[in-house]
């Protein structure tokens, strides 16, 4: 099994560019006075005789400082792949979105959201998405980039047309919908199996869960479901 890291050499190697620049930074005046030699001023620091900061061989230093820059790359990436990354965005819905997109993407949330819009035909709908599998089957940057608006479809949670009165419901990888309720319509996470519920009248939408009604000029209404999802133990 791999050592742990000691405390601070992460700080160590992303301070120093070279090993030499931490072995230096070790070496004090009085060092170099009475040893009259640079090199053995480092060697001696390497080797444990010499400064008051952490022991790292060369090896090790090498070693930790290319999982650091590894572990900067991927931080980076991971930003890249967020859609909403960059965006200036002035839309409170799309704003309530970008907060939310890392934590979907990574399983530590599983948002549901309701729209109620009108679809290009001027037909009224609403529905509940599955935030975290939309994000996962569709690209979202038209959506941040305001090229599109999101609309809940047939093919989400819930899906409901006004004019035509067509309803379906769907399962997700994350929800199993619950249509007949005495208590309405509800959600139930496959992960956790805690039930989400949407009743706007309910003291609660369930464990681990929050409503967040967004007040957004371009909807007739939204609402966002949150819930944090934890592993059964």
């Amino acid at each position: 099994m791999e050592e742990e890291l000691p405390s601070g050499t992460d700080n160590i190697v992303t301070e120093y560019n070279t090993y030499e620049d931490f072995l230096d930074s070790q070496i004090t005046s009085l060092d170099l006075y009475y040893l009259e030699d640079e090199e053995l001023a480092r060697q001696l620091v390497e080797l444990g005789y010499r400064g008051s900061g952490e022991v790292l061989k060369r090896e090790e230093f090498e070693a930790r400082k290319q999982a650091a820059e590894a572990s900067r790359l991927s931080k980076r990436s991971q930003q890249k792949a967020l859609a909403s990354s960059g965006k200036d965005l002035k839309n409170p819905f799309l704003k309530c979105l970008a907060q939310r997109e890392e934590a979907n993407r990574s399983g530590k949330m599983t948002t549901i959201i309701f729209i109620r819009d009108f679809n290009t035909r001027g037909q009224e709908i609403s529905g509940y998405i599955d935030y975290a599998h939309r994000l996962k089957t569709e690209d979202f940057e038209p959506y941040f980039s305001g090229k599109k608006r999101l609309l809940p479809r047939p093919s989400d949670l819930s899906f409901y047309n006004w004019e035509t009165q067509t309803s379906t419901s769907n399962p997700t990888p994350n929800y199993q919908v619950i249509a007949e309720s005495a208590s309405g319509l509800l959600f139930k996470n496959k992960r956790d199996r805690k039930i989400l519920n949407v009743d706007p009248k309910a003291a609660s939408p369930g464990d681990n869960s929050t409503r967040t009604v967004v007040d957004s000029p371009q909807y007739t209404q939204v609402v966002i479901y949150d819930h944090i999802t934890r592993r059964k133990t």
